[in-house]
């Protein structure tokens, strides 16, 4: 004849408890708690300026509620079609064309075996990373100039592409990739050193050969964190860099150059219309939640892959 005992339920410890256990853990949680929150959700406060008609004297409560005046006005911007597809379609060029170089890139990098040349060629491939948009812009002007410059010394031309309204998307993308493309690589090439070597080994054993084992073992590998850095480059979208659609700009390209952010900046802080540039923002904002959402829905149906 067998007993059976039943098992001894172990009582679990209140929240209270758990946090005298382990307070210095919940302390150094703290601190950035404390700074999200001040940095972070504080500033938030001053999103009501979007609906109010703003007078410093007054201050941000004190100013008269003005509803949706301010959005309605920048939907109704004589120009404002023109910059909202300008801001899409500059964003979407560089991410169709941007975002698989970084990929492109590091699967090359990682079949180098020479560690000298590949250290070289990460060495250069970062570099523009860390030269400043306002330099980036003046070597474009140099290298762009029709006196002079250097793709018109190649080509055989005389033309000034900084004016020519069809260029200018092609120049900003352009000089994106090769500004961040090599900087890119680094969390691609960081996830494909983490890979078991004993798979390549086995692969090699079958016989597989370079571009079998980047399909079937690197690229299955990368595939999560290439739909992370989709979804973090899907959700913003609307936010086109100021500084070089800025700097790059003139008179005659603004047909393709003249986008949201600068409407900001001329709206908002040349002209002091503070309620319209946060109205504007708030509107940005808001379409890059939208598409985080949608994209990571799709993420999640195609990819078997969800991060928000």
């Amino acid at each position: 004849m067998t007993s059976s005992v039943a098992p001894r339920r172990v009582k679990q410890k209140g929240l209270g408890q758990r946090i005298a256990d382990h307070w210095q853990l919940y302390v150094l949680l703290l601190i950035p708690v404390v700074i999200t929150v001040v940095y972070k959700y504080g500033p938030m406060y001053g999103i009501q300026i979007a609906f109010r008609n703003y007078n410093p004297g007054l201050g941000i409560t004190g100013s008269p509620w003005v509803g949706w005046k301010w959005f309605e006005r920048f939907f109704r911007a004589p120009n404002f079609d023109r910059m909202l597809w300008n801001t899409v379609k500059l964003s979407l060029y560089s991410l169709l064309w941007g975002f698989p170089v970084p990929i492109i890139l590091s699967l090359v990098l990682n079949q180098l075996r020479f560690q000298k040349l590949k250290r070289t060629v990460q060495t250069v491939i970062y570099a523009p990373h860390f030269i400043s948009t306002m330099v980036i812009c003046g070597m474009l002007r140099i290298f762009l100039s029709p006196s002079g410059g250097l793709i018109n010394l190649i080509a055989g031309t005389k033309i000034d592409f900084l004016t020519e309204s069809s260029a200018f998307r092609t120049i900003y993308v352009a000089s994106g990739i090769w500004q961040e493309a090599g900087w890119g690589t680094i969390i691609y090439l960081a996830t494909l050193s983490s890979i078991d070597t004993s798979l390549y080994e086995a692969a090699k054993v079958d016989g597989a050969s370079v571009f079998q084992r980047i399909l079937r073992i690197d690229i299955p590998c990368l595939l999560p964190m290439i739909i992370l850095q989709l979804i973090m480059s899907a959700s913003g979208i609307m936010n086109v860099g100021f500084e070089k659609a800025y700097l790059l700009q003139t008179d005659l390209n603004r047909a393709t150059s003249d986008i949201i952010a600068i409407y900001v900046y001329e709206q908002g802080i040349v002209s002091a219309r503070y309620e319209l540039g946060t109205a504007v923002g708030l509107f940005n904002t808001a379409i890059n939640i939208v598409l985080l959402v949608i994209v990571n829905r799709i993420a999640k149906k195609f990819g078997d892959v969800n991060f928000v």
